[in-house]
């Protein structure tokens, strides 16, 4: 099983998403990536945050765990936290670091989440805050991801 972190940053009524693909039919994504072993899932997130969007984070609360169980492929746990900015500049990101390039990074309306491919339901439950935070979420799937 691998275990992922990733990050919601919300500011001024919008969340920071990278254009990034991933193999997985979109190309905007919610920041984050590996938990190297031996790494918290803090300092995973942070870690993540600063190499992918050039922002330093502070970890706040767990919004939700859900699990991508591909057909041939590892389990993937993905945990994810609510952020926010302590420093940096959107998109001064590390070049390199990640196995596939990232092209862009900006904060984006949440009404505009289901155009870059995020469901609706995803969307509503970013605009209400995400009630239930700190829940087991089931499949990926479950949350529009």
């Amino acid at each position: 099983m691998l275990v992922r972190v990733t990050g919601v940053v919300v500011e001024d009524g919008r969340v920071l998403l990278l254009d990034q693909d991933t193999g997985g039919g979109r190309s905007w994504s919610l920041p984050g990536g590996k938990v190297e072993e031996g790494e918290p899932l803090a300092g995973a997130l942070v870690r993540e945050m600063r190499e992918e969007t050039g922002l330093a984070v502070e970890v706040g609360r767990l919004l939700y765990v859900c699990d991508h169980l591909p057909d041939g492929g590892p389990h993937v746990l993905h945990v994810t936290f609510e952020a926010r900015r302590v420093g940096g500049t959107a998109g001064d990101i590390a070049a390199g670091l990640d196995t596939w390039p990232i092209r862009g990074v900006r904060f984006v309306e949440f009404a505009e989440l289901p155009r870059l491919g995020f469901s609706e339901r995803f969307a509503e439950l970013a605009r209400a805050g995400w009630p239930g935070a700190g829940s087991y979420m089931g499949a990926k799937a479950e949350i529009g991801l």
